[in-house]
């Protein structure tokens, strides 16, 4: 997947260049050679890139000629791709294609702006003569393309400055920004040269973004979008990460699906009846679907990490490196299932459905309108309940099966009290948000635990099947049997520590927010 790396950088509007040679950290400034840059930007026909502060470019010139996409992150941050172009070459290469395709959705993407850029250049560097900062000075020419045979707009042209950090850190930006406002330089509000080139133009003819319905702040109907919306932020966010198979990326994803998914379970009184159960079904359908590469990754660290306990001259030398591998394996045949599942049309449609669930929730009227700290107490109260029910129930019987089953239960309630609460803390008074931090914070230790059990119960029925389907197993049966004792032994240990959980999450001054 061609290279990728994090740029961070600044742009900023104003008349000319200041000088930077007494800058805090800079030993030296030197002028780089002048580049002229020749970029095809491509996107949706209604924009749906821009939208997202996405960018898709085919640019020539310069010392990265080639394919760029430009994925936003936080603050000054921005993850970019980069593929070479081969000659002749004008559709996007199918590589960044799918890494857009949580937004496109099938949409094709054609060419919507040509820009010319003429850039002049100035290296920040140490004493060691690194480049701490490039300092840019491009001046623009662009123009509107049309789609579908339609015009060619001349947009004009513009000056903007921009410092892209090389070695240095984010202080040096921020020393660069001082030096740029004492010269009359102010940010400018344009995230890209793509975003000020169609403003007025075909931006403006498509909509900047979806229209969206407010909820009443403080409401009980903005407690619950408001976190809605994020999590979708976070999920559409997270889509590029699992297909580049960045670590705990699916990891992520999954806690994002979850979380989803109990706000339209938790809250499901607050909307129109029969409104959730499509979205929260297919949530739970990608969930599960993650969960099975998840699963692999912790069966991997629990067995391997734990081999330590058996002696070495009770276990055979290779099968660390068995283990290891045949949980790798699994976790890559998971990870690929995951990706086509990303690729595919259900997938888009459950997409497109948060996205109109987001848009126009189906709210019910008069009990979205309640006082957002009420209703939460009243969610907290019953989520609460909820937890506390499933558990003692599980406690309630005996050792086996059912048990295990029953505190797995209760494990998921424990978790979307937690998340219920997590998503309440920034719709509420201050004082009311740490209690229910606290609520979430105890929730949170009573669902690892939990956890825990339930890790030990996948872990010794897989050690069970290891024994079964392993060639040569019968040579590693003691080494199975230690860590299948260990497995137990934690177990125990998870549930003697589930009472005074309980009776720390089952506190109702938690709930009085």
């Amino acid at each position: 997947m061609g290279t990728q790396h994090v740029e961070t950088e600044r742009k900023y509007d104003g008349a000319a260049l200041p000088r930077l040679d007494r800058l805090p950290g800079v030993a030296a400034v030197r002028d780089a050679a002048p580049q002229d840059l020749d970029a095809v930007y491509y996107d949706t026909a209604d924009l749906r890139l821009l939208r997202r502060h996405i960018t898709v470019r085919r640019r020539g010139g310069g010392e990265d000629a080639g394919w760029h996409l430009k994925l936003p992150r936080t603050g000054d941050e921005r993850e970019e791709v980069r593929l070479p172009a081969p000659p002749g070459g004008g559709e996007v290469p199918a590589e960044l294609v799918r890494l857009v395709a949580a937004f496109t959705r099938g949409a094709a993407l054609v060419p919507v702006a040509h820009l010319r850029t003429h850039r002049r250049r100035v290296l920040l560097r140490d004493g060691r003569e690194e480049v701490l900062a490039q300092v840019t000075e491009d001046r623009v020419a662009a123009q509107a393309l049309g789609v579908d045979g339609g015009s060619t707009t001349e947009v004009g042209g513009w000056t903007e400055f921009e410092v892209e950090l090389d070695h240095g850190t984010p202080e040096l930006l921020d020393r660069v920004e001082a030096v740029f406002t004492d010269a009359g330089l102010t940010r400018s509000p344009w995230p890209s040269k793509l975003a000020r080139a169609l403003d007025g133009t075909r931006a403006a003819a498509a909509g900047s973004a979806p229209r969206v319905a407010a909820q009443a702040p403080g409401s009980a109907g903005a407690l619950v979008m408001d976190g809605f919306r994020a999590q979708l932020e976070a999920l559409l966010a997270l889509d590029a990460a699992v297909r580049l198979g960045r670590a705990d990326s699916v990891h992520q994803m999954r806690i994002t699906a979850r979380r989803l998914r109990s706000l339209l379970k938790a809250h499901r009184r607050l909307f129109r009846r029969g409104s959730t159960e499509a979205p929260a079904a297919e949530l739970r359908r990608l969930g599960r679907l993650l969960g099975r590469a998840r699963d692999q990754e912790v069966l991997g660290e629990t067995l391997v990490d734990q081999l330590d306990a058996v002696p070495a001259r009770l276990r055979r030398g290779a099968l660390r490196g068995r283990l290891t591998e045949r949980y790798a394996q699994g976790y890559r045949t998971a990870w690929r299932q995951v990706v086509a599942e990303l690729d595919g049309a259900r997938y888009y449609a459950l997409l497109e459905r948060l996205d109109a669930f987001a848009a126009d929730p189906p709210l019910r009227r008069r009990r979205a309108g309640r006082d957002a700290r009420r209703y939460a107490r009243e969610v907290l109260r019953r989520e609460q309940r909820r937890t506390l029910k499933r558990l003692d129930r599980a406690l309630g019987r005996e050792p086996g099966p059912r048990r295990d089953l029953a505190l797995h239960g209760a494990r998921k309630a424990a978790k979307r009290a937690r998340y219920t609460a997590d998503h309440a803390q920034s719709q509420v008074p201050r004082r009311s948000a740490k209690r229910a931090a606290r609520f979430a914070g105890r929730m949170k230790d009573l669902h690892k635990v939990l956890g825990a059990h339930q890790d030990s119960v996948v872990a010794r029925q897989e050690l069970i099947a290891l024994e079964g389907r392993e060639a040569g197993a019968e040579q590693d049966a003691f080494a199975y049997g230690v860590l299948h004792e260990r497995q137990r032994h934690a177990a125990e240990a998870a549930q003697r520590r589930l009472p005074e959980l309980r009776r720390r999450a089952g506190r109702r001054k938690l709930t009085r927010l």
